[in-house]
C-alpha cells in the first residue's frame, strides 16, 4: 500500500483528465449538478489532480479558475491552460477570503488532520461563499473499499487512505464557520452502498 503523494506520482502517467472509472463518473456527475446553478468570480479546486474540476468552475463564470495539488506529476497531466499551483490542501498559499467558490474531489481521504483541512479551505473561503466537496462514503470504506490504480506498465497498487465520518465532516465545517446545505450520496450500479459523500456548504456571512 503506498502513500498518496508516492501513488499519484506513479499514476500520473496513466492519468486522464476526465472521470474513468464508475466511482469517479457518479462523483462527477453529482458534483456538476450542485456547481450549474451557481456563479462565481473567484474558484479554486482543492486537491485538483489532471484538472476534472477546472471546466466545471469555469462555467461557473469565474474570472479566475486556480487548481491546487501537492502531485507535480499530476498537475502536468492538465493541459487546460488554467491556473495550477503544487502546494500543500492543509497550508493554502492563498490569501484570506480569496475565493467565493471552492471545490474538492475525493481529496479528503488523503488528508489525516481532517479539521485542519477544512480549516484552511474556510480560511481562504469567502463569506456567502460555496463550498462544494465530496470524499469516499464510510459505508463504501465499511464494506472493504480500496483506492487501486493500474500503472501505465500494468503493475497493480493500492493507495492508503484516511477515512472520516460523516458526522466528523459536519463538526468540522460547522466548527470553522459553514453551513451545510445538504449532504449528496452518490451510487454507481451493482453496489448496494452510497460510494461517495459529496458535502454542498456556505460560509457563513
Amino acid at each position: 500500500m503506498l502513500p498518496a503523494q508516492e501513488a499519484y506520482a506513479i499514476w500520473a502517467e496513466s492519468y486522464p483528465p476526465r472521470p474513468h472509472n464508475p466511482l469517479m463518473e457518479a462523483e462527477q456527475s453529482t458534483v456538476a449538478a450542485i456547481l450549474a446553478p451557481l456563479s462565481s468570480r473567484r474558484a479554486l479546486d482543492v486537491g485538483t489532480g489532471s484538472g476534472r474540476n477546472l471546466p466545471l468552475l469555469a462555467s461557473s463564470g469565474a474570472r479566475l479558475v486556480c487548481g491546487i495539488d501537492f502531485s507535480m506529476p499530476m498537475l502536468s497531466k492538465d493541459a487546460s491552460g488554467r491556473s495550477r499551483v503544487c502546494g500543500n490542501a492543509c497550508a493554502l498559499p492563498f490569501r484570506d477570503a480569496g475565493f467565493d467558490l471552492i471545490t474538492s474531489s475525493l481529496m479528503m481521504g488523503d488528508i489525516s488532520d481532517l479539521a485542519h483541512c477544512v480549516g484552511e479551505i474556510a480560511r481562504v473561503l469567502a463569506r456567502s461563499g460555496h463550498l462544494v466537496y465530496s470524499d469516499f462514503h464510510p459505508l463504501w470504506a465499511a464494506a472493504n473499499g480500496r483506492r487501486t490504480f493500474e500503472s501505465s506498465d500494468g503493475r497493480s497498487f493500492e493507495i492508503a487512505y484516511c477515512p472520516h465520518t460523516i458526522p466528523a465532516h459536519l463538526a468540522h465545517l460547522d466548527r470553522h464557520g459553514l453551513d451545510v446545505l445538504a449532504v449528496h450520496e452518490a451510487h454507481v450500479p451493482q453496489q448496494d452502498v452510497p460510494v461517495v459523500a459529496v458535502f454542498h456548504a456556505v460560509k457563513r456571512p
